[in-house]
């Protein structure tokens, strides 16, 4: 009988430091603690990230294992985020995962951060069946993947300049909206009207996104408006331009659907959390006869979990990592 596995997952590739249990392939804790400090910056400074990191990185794992109600020595494996991600952090949380595997003598796997996006759709029940698509979109990514088995996966269309979840932050910021503001326009979009301000989409060729246009439109739509005007009509400024964001993603995942005859489809990555993309990505699959997954909303965002649920696949192909693997703030799927 094969032993069930206890694994601890660690994430710390941006500004949230996550650790995660797994046992037997199911999630037992998930531990995130956020880093407030970038808030005043209107972006996360990495320097600060990392210092954050060191401070927080031992209390979070302990909390992760008293949660899950396991001792350190009852561990199996170690999975850390190797990639891609901010150096620093990212160097804080493979350092601290190396030394606890070494101590222990178990051992280490190194993370796609992508990959367990992708793969936060198999923490629940019911799971997607292979192949099927995954539009992740983030902060830092926006793509459509293809999905054709645990470690198995090819872009078919990407951003070729800022990521979705970037432009979201950066349309809040000229709102005059604290960071991360992305949350705060799909909050303050529930109560307006989603076609109250015409804004322009782009189009790329084949399934590549472009959002620095439409950035730029909403820019110069700001400057053109006074403050009073942009808080009584926050609602609806809120509401149109989410829903062409939102627009965008669609209209290319259903052209790739379209094209490759896949109709599973997943969403995974910070901004699949936005309300409207949830609920826009239902309806299509009901006009459309598609199968739908969307992770809990605690696996959409950062966490360790997606980490923990990776490393048990790779643990299953004896994918191990050693203490020379190193950091990659830039690693391709």
């Amino acid at each position: 009988m094969q032993k069930q596995l206890t694994i601890l997952g660690i994430e710390s590739s941006c500004d949230e430091t996550a650790a995660s249990v797994s046992h037997d392939g199911k999630i037992v804790s998930n531990v995130v603690m956020s880093q407030l400090i970038h808030q005043k910056y209107g972006g996360v400074v990495p320097e600060l990230a990392a210092r954050a990191h060191e401070t927080n990185i031992i209390p979070v794992v302990n909390a992760a294992l008293e949660q899950a109600n396991f001792e350190k020595s009852a561990l199996d494996a170690i999975g850390f985020t190797q990639g891609p991600g901010l150096l620093g952090p990212l160097l804080v949380g493979s350092c601290f995962a190396k030394a606890l595997a070494f101590s222990l003598g178990i051992p280490l796997i190194a993370v796609h951060h992508i990959q367990a996006h992708v793969l936060a759709n198999f923490i629940d029940d019911p799971k997607p069946t292979f192949p099927f698509l995954c539009l992740v979109v983030s902060g830092g990514h926006t793509q459509i993947i293809l999905v054709k088995d645990y470690c198995a996966m090819e872009i078919l269309g990407t951003t070729q300049d800022d990521a979705v979840g970037e432009a979201f932050d950066k349309i809040a910021h000229l709102m005059g909206l604290p960071y991360p503001g992305g949350a705060l326009i799909d909050h303050y979009a529930q109560e307006g009207d989603p076609n109250a301000f015409a804004f322009p989409s782009t189009h790329m060729p084949n399934f590549d996104f472009s959002f620095s246009g439409i950035k730029t439109a909403f820019a110069l739509f700001i400057r053109s408006k006074t403050s009073e005007f942009v808080l009584t009509n926050r609602a609806d400024i809120c509401a149109s331009i989410q829903a062409v964001l939102v627009r965008m993603l669609l209209v290319k995942l259903t052209q790739v659907v379209q094209k490759s005859g896949i109709s599973t489809i997943a969403l995974a990555g910070g901004v699949a959390a936005n309300s409207h993309l949830r609920q826009q990505l239902k309806q299509l699959a009901i006009q459309h006869h598609w199968t739908v997954f969307i992770p809990a909303m605690p696996y959409c965002t950062d966490n360790a979990a997606m980490v923990a649920i990776t490393a048990c696949y790779k643990h299953q192909f004896k994918d191990f990592a050693s203490l020379k693997t190193k950091s990659l703030p830039r690693y391709p799927i």
